[in-house]
């Protein structure tokens, strides 16, 4: 609860609120009183009101212009929509390497450039489809092969106009029966 002290306003619960709440910067505590007091920073608060429902990008590249800065923060987007994806949709075969760090680096540089490929192929064709729906989406396409006695057999499932438009969009061959 707060309640008025002088020309301060004391509350009933302790600094840590405060500081939890990330307030500092509108509250000054006084931590030398008996009991918690604090004042309000007007002008700290006036500050905050002439960016709030701004996105303020500050940068340390002299050489790009502000178009180039506000591409660059975008294109952040897309790369964390990639590990999103990364960490849930897209399993990597195994690649032999001998030392771990480069398996990773291996893994990620693959994954980037394809995610990369993936969203600017849709995005140009004007398919609305993330790369990671897309994905869902193709996942769904099987080939079987079997062998019984000395025949052998294969087959591929149906696919249906959204995945034969996607695979359009990607600029990728439609997928078709193998011969045996």
């Amino acid at each position: 609860m707060i309640a008025p002290v002088g020309n301060k306003l004391k509350l009933n619960f302790p600094h840590r609120s405060v500081t939890d709440a990330a307030l500092t910067r509108f509250i000054q505590a006084d931590y030398q009183a008996d009991r918690f007091n604090f004042a309000i920073n007007e002008q700290a608060i006036t500050d905050a009101e002439r960016f709030d429902g701004k996105l303020v990008l500050l940068s340390n590249v002299p050489d790009y212009s502000t178009s180039q800065i506000v591409t660059s923060y975008k294109s952040l987007a897309d790369i964390e929509r990639g590990f999103r994806v990364l960490k849930s949709d897209i399993e990597i075969a195994p690649v032999y390497h001998r030392l771990p760090d480069r398996i990773r680096a291996h893994a990620l540089i693959c994954f980037l450039a394809l995610y990369r490929v993936m969203r600017m192929r849709l995005k140009a064709s004007g398919n609305k489809a993330s790369p990671g729906e897309t994905l869902e989406i193709l996942r769904h396409i099987q080939r079987h092969r079997a062998t019984i006695g000395d025949k052998r057999f294969s087959g591929l499932s149906k696919t249906t106009p959204e995945q034969l438009e996607l695979f359009e969009a990607l600029k990728l061959p439609k997928p078709q029966k193998s011969p045996l």
